[in-house]
């Protein structure tokens, strides 16, 4: 029996790199409900004291970017003067410049031979060890940083500051996930709390209400706040950067990942759409007992509609070639940009909701790109 150890993290919505993401994305969604057809290209980065938005953009929307920044910088609890970072006070630099001509010239097409708005590769990715058919270290790491962002915004843990981390590490055996071996959670906190009440609360409330238990047992490892102290966090502990959690916002490192980010971007980026389709057809395959798990390629020019490849690798778990089910099934998808758009609804401001805590699984169990519609088709 083959015993292998895979583990994953997460973030919570104060973590840096998420508090930029959620901006970027937040002003994308407010520019597309004011104009759907805009061309968006937003990256924000954050600091002690400062948020910088910066991209191309072309719209006919009236934004006001630095509202909407502190906005979101209040909403996830950053309201603290003193701490370094607060909505208040924080400084807001924004340098916003009109996309440029010669991306539009290829990107503006009629129809759906709307071209790809960039080169690259993008991968999707399923399986059926999740009823979300995502991997599993992904998955929990995601509820841990969910539930410890929780008892901080309910005020069950009113210690709690904005930042935190989460990992997991799951056992396989013969690819089968059979227990938790290691948890890590690093929770900000204020001065005034013990670490060893802190490491109980954690415990208590966070990671046993949370994990399954018949997967946690009397060798699982609780590693909370290993350094110790965590009450510098944020923008002041770290800087933040848009696009900085790729791994997270995916597949916990499961799968492949083709380098591009999502947050910020509109859906002709294919960085976004092409990898929202990709998880589609990938999770569709699973879903129709195709394959065990899959992992899906797809790879653009920029201007150009039609993919540059396609490829499907189910890792043993399948039998897909020369089936002619399958040939039928996959002709139910069309993963040119436009037509990308038009199924997914990608022109609404939804982007949002998915800024945090994974853009696939159980965080996006309603968007659009995460139903199985068409596993039921074949």
């Amino acid at each position: 029996m083959a015993k292998s150890f895979f583990t994953s993290e997460s973030v919570t919505r104060g973590h840096p790199d998420k508090v930029s993401d959620q901006i970027a994305d937040r002003i994308l969604d407010e520019i597309l409900r004011q104009d759907p057809n805009s061309h968006v290209a937003c990256e924000v980065t954050c600091c002690t004291h400062q948020v910088h938005i910066f991209g191309e953009v072309a719209t006919g929307a009236r934004v006001d970017y630095a509202d909407i920044a502190r906005k979101v910088i209040a909403e996830i609890g950053y309201t603290r003067p003193g701490i370094g970072f607060d909505a208040a006070s924080c400084d807001i630099r924004v340098d916003i410049h009109e996309q440029s001509p010669d991306i539009a010239m290829g990107v503006n097409k009629e129809g759906l031979d709307e071209g790809a708005g960039d080169q690259g590769m993008m991968f999707g990715y399923a399986t059926n060890e999740t009823p979300s058919l995502m991997p599993l270290p992904i998955e929990l790491a995601h509820t841990l940083a969910k539930r410890l962002d929780a008892v901080r915004t309910t005020g069950y843990l009113p210690y709690l500051l904005p930042d935190g981390k989460t990992q997991v590490t799951v056992e396989y055996e013969d690819d089968k996930p059979v227990r938790i071996a290691t948890v890590v959670v690093s929770a900000q906190h204020t001065e005034d709390i013990e670490l060893r009440n802190l490491r109980s609360d954690i415990i208590s409330h966070v990671i046993m209400p949370t994990l399954p238990a018949n997967m946690v047992d009397g060798n699982t490892i609780f590693l909370i706040n290993p350094t110790g102290r965590f009450v510098v966090g944020g923008p002041a502990g770290d800087s933040g950067l848009t696009g900085r959690k790729l791994i997270v916002d995916t597949y916990g490192g499961m799968a492949r990942h083709g380098g591009g980010a999502f947050s910020g971007k509109d859906a002709t980026k294919v960085d976004r759409s092409g990898a929202y389709m990709a998880r589609y057809i990938a999770k569709n395959i699973v879903a129709a007992g195709f394959a065990a798990r899959c992992e899906v390629q797809l790879s653009y020019a920029i201007g150009v509609a039609e993919p540059t490849s396609v490829r499907i690798d189910t890792f043993g778990t399948g039998n897909i070639e020369s089936n002619r089910r399958f040939d039928a099934f996959l002709e139910q998808f069309d993963p040119r940009p436009a037509a990308i758009i038009e199924k997914f609804h990608l022109t609404e401001p939804i982007f949002s909701r998915v800024s945090c805590y994974g853009h696939f699984g159980e965080n996006a169990k309603d968007m659009p790109w995460e139903q199985t519609d068409l596993a039921g088709k074949v």
